[in-house]
């Protein structure tokens, strides 16, 4: 536990500090899945706090769903609630009647997955987005919104956008979901994805991401801007995706040139 003086700069609450350096522990496997956490005897030594302020540390844990606790009981890690994606299996088309590849890596990971569809309609991009389309100020897109779940949990909040010169005509511009998923459509229309590039920050969630993931407090989203190109370097698909910071890591893997 940090010195008094080391938390000069550190202004909030112990409580909450006490949940930081818990959930750090818990994301980094030192509280392991199912494993119970120390008691409060042990707590209150560790971070020279009252049981109040330990219990209310535990609180924000549980409203987070990273452990568990019953009266009488120790209070526990949750098991299976930290979660590793990996983009670059999503990415590849799937063959003709297969479904979305999302949804098959999660059951190939033994996770329940469901995507549900939320918007379908036209739209101007966001700046940052509209940029990385390379579309001139004013001009619309096609968005297509959809909410990811594992287990009837939310995970991730996307919304993708694509040039209306490639989405018009085609099932992309219909309020239903896609068989085989974008990767597979845009495919069949001529513009295979390439090469996918991928900016990741953390951010406070908004209003739209705090109530559709459920969020628990305001801890930070990770936020993901993947750009998909197509031939001749040229953008077919911009996506923002949020999913909450305190249950899911991105693995990335890279090939030394």
């Amino acid at each position: 536990m940090p010195k008094a003086d080391e938390n000069a700069f550190d202004r909030r609450s112990l409580h909450e500090r006490i949940a930081a350096d818990l959930r750090d522990e818990i994301m980094s496997g030192d509280l392991a899945p199912g494993a119970s956490l120390p008691s409060t005897a042990q707590l209150k030594e560790r971070f020279a706090a009252s049981n109040a302020t330990v219990q209310k540390a535990l609180k924000i844990l549980k409203d987070e769903g990273l452990v568990v606790g019953r009266a009488g009981a120790a209070v526990t890690v949750r098991k299976h609630r930290v979660r590793t994606m990996s983009p670059a299996a999503y990415m590849a088309p799937n063959a003709p009647g297969e479904p979305y590849r999302w949804l098959t890596e999660a059951e190939r990971r033994g996770v329940r997955a469901a995507s549900r569809l939320l918007t379908v309609t036209e739209a101007e991009p966001p700046a940052d987005v509209a940029q990385a389309m390379r579309l001139p100020p004013g001009e619309r897109a096609l968005l297509r919104r959809q909410l990811l779940l594992f287990e009837d949990e939310p995970v991730e909040l996307v919304a993708s956008y694509y040039p209306l010169e490639i989405a018009r005509g085609s099932a992309m511009m219909e309020h239903r979901r896609i068989k085989g998923g974008t990767p597979t459509l845009l495919a069949r229309l001529g513009h295979p994805p390439r090469v996918s590039v991928d900016t990741v920050s953390a951010r406070v969630p908004t209003q739209e991401q705090y109530t559709a993931l459920r969020l628990p407090s305001n801890l930070p989203v990770l936020r993901t801007l993947r750009v998909v190109y197509g031939d001749g370097d040229r953008p077919i698909e911009v996506t923002v995706m949020a999913k909450a910071g305190h249950l899911y890591e991105l693995r990335y893997e890279f090939t030394p040139q």
